[in-house]
């Protein structure tokens, strides 16, 4: 199945092709130079199809492309940034 992601304020969301929401990452920022994320989660349903790390991927990349750095707080996004060492040079120390 594919999905389409979509940046809103403060959070990507992935939609199926009905356009149901199923799946969020949720950031804040703190001050000029990070971004926390705080939140991932999808639908039980459309687990296990890489929806989540897409999620995170994208927070990511909006934080290189801004010059930012990354606080994944919430424990999905933890495990991300330890699985990936291309998100090294992003998080916040």
């Amino acid at each position: 199945m594919s999905f389409e992601y979509a940046e809103e304020d403060g959070r990507f969301v992935a939609k199926d092709a009905d356009g149901l929401e199923v799946g969020e990452v949720t950031f804040t920022r703190d001050g000029d130079e990070v971004l926390v994320i705080n939140h991932t989660g999808v639908d039980p349903a459309n687990r296990g199809q890489g929806v989540a790390e897409e999620l995170v991927r994208l927070v990511v990349d909006k934080a290189k492309k801004e010059g930012m750095k990354v606080d994944p707080v919430c424990s999905f996004a933890k495990k991300e940034f330890d699985r990936k060492s291309d998100y090294k040079d992003v998080l916040q120390q």
